[in-house]
């Protein structure tokens, strides 16, 4: 079965730092890229980032740029998401799907629609 799963949320102080992470199960990670999306409550599904296969060129959209750490450890079937100095309107679930990819670049487009997970809840709160 086709699976990717998100950990890591939690409770965060303004400023402080959080590492996701999105397991994969059922394929080869290798082989894909991977995207991280996020929604708050009221607002739509927003694209974070995306990581190739290779962990090479990741992409961020302007929205975000410069403000997520993309990584991957194919070894271990994993893709992590990594912000510092986290402000509250980072709060929002979090989810790490397949996306599409050419060229060794990738895309804020799911790839499948079975590849979402539940998701992981962030939220940035004193």
């Amino acid at each position: 079965q086709f699976q990717l799963v998100e950990s890591g949320g939690d409770l965060v102080q303004p400023g402080g730092s959080l590492r996701l992470s999105c397991k994969a199960s059922g394929f080869t990670l290798d082989n894909y890229a991977i995207g991280w999306f996020r929604q708050a409550p009221g607002k739509e599904r927003e694209g974070v980032s995306c990581i190739p296969s290779s962990g090479q060129n990741q992409w961020d959209p302007d929205s975000v740029k410069g403000r997520f750490t993309v990584s991957r450890d194919n070894a271990k079937s994993s893709v992590y998401l990594q912000r510092n100095g986290l402000p509250p309107e980072d709060s929002a679930v979090y989810f790490c799907p397949a996306v599409r990819h050419l060229a060794g670049h990738c895309a804020l487009r799911a790839l499948r629609s079975d590849s979402w997970g539940p998701g992981t809840q962030v939220t940035v709160s004193s």
